[in-house]
C-alpha cells in the first residue's frame, strides 16, 4: 500500500483501486505482446490431473511465503495470479477487509493446500490480495499437503505441468506405466 492519508477508508479505496489498474495493464501488456496470459491463476484440480493423487495429511496453522501462493482451489476467476482484482464486484468485501486489518482488527487464517512447495487457497482470496497489496511477505494459513505421484518440483505456471497421460511421463519399468513402449 502506499500513501497514507490519514483516512482509512479513502486509503483502502486507493489501494484496490491501484491494484485493478495493475491487473488491467498487465492483461493489456500480454495483448500488445500477442502473448498468452500468463496472469491467470493455476487450477489445483489441473495440477492434480498432471501430477497424480496419492493423498493429503494436514499440516496444521503454518506461516507461508505470499509468493509460494499461485492458484486456487475452485474456478476463481476475481482475481488473477498475482491476486489483483479482474473486476470491481470484489470491491466491497476487499475493501471491508483492509479496513478492518488496518483498524487492527483480528483477520483469521486463510486456508490453502500445498503441492511440492506451492500454495491453493481454498478460503482467503481477499485477505491474501490485501496481503500482497500492503507488501507483506508471508500470511498464516492452515494447510493441507497433497501428496502426488509425480514430484512436483519445478512447475510455477501451466507450461511447466507434465503431460496429462501419466504414462507418457513415468519412466519406463515404473510403476503404474501400462504401455510397452520403451
Amino acid at each position: 500500500m502506499r500513501g497514507e492519508t490519514g483516512f482509512p477508508r479513502a486509503d483502502v479505496t486507493d489501494d484496490f483501486l491501484r491494484l485493478r489498474r495493475r491487473q488491467v495493464l498487465a492483461q493489456l501488456a500480454a495483448w500488445l505482446r500477442h502473448a498468452p496470459d500468463d496472469n491467470v491463476m493455476l487450477s489445483l484440480n489441473e495440477v492434480l490431473d498432471a501430477l497424480g493423487r496419492r493423498g493429503e495429511r494436514r499440516l496444521g496453522l503454518r506461516t507461508i511465503r505470499l509468493d509460494t501462493i499461485v492458484g486456487t482451489v475452485d474456478a476463481n476467476h476475481d482475481f488473477d495470479r498475482g491476486f489483483r482484482p479482474t473486476s470491481g464486484r470484489v470491491r466491497e468485501r476487499w475493501e471491508r477487509l483492509a479496513l478492518a486489518q488496518r483498524r487492527g482488527e483480528p483477520i483469521p487464517p486463510i486456508e490453502v493446500y500445498r503441492v511440492g512447495d506451492l500454495h491453493f487457497v481454498q478460503d482467503g482470496h481477499h485477505r491474501v490480495s490485501i496481503a500482497m497489496a500492503a507488501g507483506a511477505k508471508t500470511i498464516d494459513a492452515y494447510v493441507t499437503e497433497v501428496l502426488t505421484r509425480l514430484p512436483a518440483a519445478g512447475i510455477r505456471g501451466r507450461g511447466d505441468l507434465p503431460c496429462k497421460s501419466h504414462e507418457r511421463t513415468l519412466p519406463a519399468g515404473a510403476p503404474g506405466r501400462e504401455t510397452g513402449i520403451d
